[in-house]
């Protein structure tokens, strides 16, 4: 065990968490793609939407379901070690995809590989590093990492789009493999597990040593699940991040682009507006954070399903061939939204769940993913069903709403809640 030292003029916590935003940026380039497969996919190979739709969908259920046996692997083995391993697991399913000529192999190599490796390095894994290396600033650094993905999509799906509309849809994929594989040696050359490893206090904390590596992961993933589901907030807090997911990973960033297409927008022009959302995504998400170290977070929760959920009732009224100023204004407005959830449910999770909250917001975020699952499925079969999206617009609108009123009756911690 290193001996204390004092931290540098910029500490070493902010450089654990600009790799940490980097890798999260480069990985992001495989949540760009589903929406630009769907019409290239069904074209090609004549694959009904809902089988496309059910692909995407296992990809998600297994990113989210993933999250809280990756958080428990990274306290057994390490941080780096998992995300290193998770990102060629995304590449070798994302470039494997180029070759496929059946269905089950597209849910095969999309659904379960890159799923499985996407969950390993989620979500969770921005808890985990804010909680090890940060004592104060935690909202501000968990809206940060979170707004990494927002990033990651405004750098690749303007790049994507134009490569399947031009190129075809393999180049795109085989792009999303070397974007995960890339971020590889960042993450086994510049990130620590632990401020112990080199000697440091957490940002705003006090020196404490390394902890063992906590054996049986699987185990402690799932007590702290069945701990956690004996408390009314986890339901609550898994209840509203399921609509969460449904209404943006598994509607808008599944079947934006195909919904827009339907009203005869270009396809560069629709993934050009989702990279909008990706900018104000950014801002929203930080300004998410910074509030969340200052305002109690179930009301700010609240506050961001009722938004999300007005602005989702108007959508089917904006689509058009062209964009006009009233679109631009949802998607700026439903950017700043878009993943503002994440810091007030990470501090509902710290604050209920104490030191298990990482491995319970990956829980909370394997229902955010299973809601977005069962949207990316059920949104292709609506479509197939009665040729639009309109319903599919009109139904999250309306659980956006009831997230707002679920966000509102989470009780504080009390002395007897699981933190204690």
């Amino acid at each position: 065990m290193r001996a204390p030292r004092t931290p540098g003029r910029v500490h070493r916590a902010w450089f654990v968490a600009a790799v940490a935003f980097v890798t999260i940026v480069g990985a992001a380039a495989f949540a760009s793609l589903p929406g630009l497969l769907i019409e290239p996919l069904h074209e090609e190979f004549d694959w009904s939407r809902g089988t496309i739709g059910f692909a995407v969908s296992v990809n998600l259920a297994l990113y989210g379901l993933t999250a809280p046996f990756a958080a428990a692997l990274m306290d057994r083995f390490g941080m780096r070690r998992v995300v290193a391993l998770a990102l060629l697991v995304i590449s070798a399913g994302a470039v494997a995809t180029a070759w496929m000529t059946a269905a089950w192999q597209l849910v095969l190599l999309w659904g379960v590989l890159v799923g499985l490796g996407s969950g390993s390095m989620a979500m969770a894994f921005a808890a985990t590093v804010t909680n090890r290396w940060f004592t104060a600033r935690r909202g501000l650094v968990t809206g940060i990492l979170t707004a990494a993905g927002a990033s990651g999509q405004l750098i690749f799906l303007p790049l994507l789009s134009w490569l399947v509309e031009h190129h075809g849809w393999r180049p795109g994929a085989v792009t999303v493999s070397l974007a995960a594989v890339a971020v590889v040696p960042f993450v086994w050359q510049l990130l620590r597990d632990h401020p112990a490893d080199v000697g440091l206090a957490p940002y705003g904390g006090t020196y404490a040593a390394k902890p063992a590596p906590a054996r049986g992961a699987a185990g402690r993933a799932v007590s702290a699940l069945f701990k956690a589901a004996r408390t009314g907030p986890f339901w609550l807090l898994a209840g509203t991040f399921a609509i969460c997911g449904a209404s943006t990973n598994g509607l808008v960033r599944t079947h934006f682009v195909p919904a827009a297409h339907d009203h005869g927008m270009p396809v560069t022009a629709a993934a050009g507006l989702l990279a909008v959302v990706g900018v104000f995504d950014v801002l929203g998400t930080i300004a998410s954070g910074w509030f969340t170290d200052r305002f109690e977070a179930r009301r700010l929760l609240a506050l961001y399903y009722a938004l999300r959920g007005v602005s989702l009732l108007f959508l089917p009224m904006l689509l058009a061939p062209t964009v006009h100023p009233p679109m631009v204004f949802f998607i700026v407005f439903y950017g700043l939204d878009w993943v503002a959830t994440v810091p007030p449910t990470i501090a509902l999770c710290r604050e209920q769940y104490g030191e298990d909250s990482a491995i319970v917001f990956g829980w909370v975020l394997a229902s955010h993913q299973v809601g977005a699952a069962l949207v990316a499925f059920l949104g292709g079969l609506a479509r197939d069903a009665f040729g639009s999206y309109d319903l599919v617009w009109y139904a999250a609108g309306a659980l956006c709403a009831m997230a707002a009123l679920m966000a509102m009756v989470i009780r504080r911690r009390t002395g007897d809640s699981l933190a204690a």
